[in-house]
C-alpha cells in the first residue's frame, strides 16, 4: 500500500495538497478547530488521483477513495459560509484549496472551497498543512466529473 503523507510550507505546496484533495468529501462533523493548539483538522475521503494514470494504461483498475486526515497548524480564526455547523451529517464536495497573502507575510488565509458555493477561511500566520492517508483504499465505481 502507498500511503501518501505530504507537507505544504508554502503556496506552491499547498497547490499540490490541493490537487490530491480535489473532489474529496467530507462530512460537516468532521471538521474541527482547535483554538487552544491553533488547529483547523478534517477527516475525509479523498479520491486517489494519482492512480487515475495507471488506470488509463490498465483499464480493469478500478477507481479508488482513500481516508485521509488534513491539519492547518498556526490558524487564527475559521469563518464558513454556505455550511450550517448544526448539520454534522451534510456531506461538502471540496473543489480546491487555495492560499491568498496578506500585507503581513508569510501571513494569509487559506480558503477550502466546496461544490454549492461554501466555503471556509482560514486565517493563519503561515501556510503548516499536513496530508495523511489513514488506511487502505476501497472501490469507488464513479470518477468526479465537472462540467464547466
Amino acid at each position: 500500500m502507498d500511503f501518501l503523507k505530504l507537507v505544504a510550507l508554502d503556496d506552491i505546496d499547498l497547490g499540490i495538497l490541493s490537487a490530491h484533495l480535489q473532489d474529496a468529501v467530507i462530512k460537516v462533523g468532521d471538521l474541527a478547530f482547535e483554538p487552544s493548539n491553533r488547529r483547523f483538522a478534517v477527516a475525509c475521503n479523498r479520491f486517489v488521483w494519482e492512480n487515475e494514470t495507471k488506470r488509463s494504461f490498465m483499464r480493469k483498475t478500478p477507481h479508488e477513495r482513500r481516508r485521509c486526515i488534513v491539519h492547518f497548524d498556526r490558524v487564527l480564526h475559521v469563518r464558513a459560509a454556505g455550511i450550517d455547523r448544526g448539520r454534522t451529517e451534510d456531506v461538502l464536495s471540496l473543489l480546491a484549496v487555495k492560499f491568498t497573502p496578506s500585507a503581513e507575510v508569510p501571513a494569509g488565509v487559506v480558503e477550502l472551497i466546496f461544490s454549492g458555493d461554501a466555503a471556509l477561511r482560514l486565517d493563519v500566520e503561515c501556510i503548516e498543512a499536513r496530508l495523511t492517508d489513514l488506511g487502505a483504499a476501497w472501490e469507488t465505481p464513479s470518477r468526479p466529473r465537472h462540467d464547466v
